[in-house]
């Protein structure tokens, strides 16, 4: 009886839409030649690849901000654009390519002002 239930919390653990989700970004990660978020060092220069999770409009210190965030199956970050409001398909669910070095802001990481390259 225990072998079951054992084998039916292994099947659901698979069948879970969020972890096959998160596989599927770090298979299509490496396959890009694209940096894990997990497995980059901070100031070094990264491409990363994955989803924009949220994307908010916050100003910081008095100049507009477009953050939002990148999720690509390993971890998470965050993308700052200075200065922007809003950018065209800039927006939840997207998939995109960044390139930029990976910063600190109280604790969360940051890369301010990335390329971006948008993914179909």
């Amino acid at each position: 009886m225990g072998e079951k239930s054992k084998l039916r919390r292994t099947i659901s653990s698979w069948a879970n839409a969020e972890d096959q989700h998160a596989r599927e970004l770090r298979e299509t990660t490496k396959a890009g030649r694209c940096d894990l978020i997990a497995d980059s060092s901070d100031r070094r220069p990264v491409r990363l690849r994955g989803t924009l999770r949220t994307v908010t409009l916050r100003p910081r210190g008095g100049v507009p901000a477009l953050e939002a965030e990148l999720f690509d199956g390993s971890d998470s970050l965050t993308l700052v654009w200075l200065g922007r409001r809003e950018i065209a398909a800039i927006s939840p669910g997207r998939s995109v390519e960044v390139l930029g070095r990976i910063g600190r802001h109280g604790g969360d990481r940051i890369i301010y002002n990335p390329r971006y390259t948008l993914l179909p």
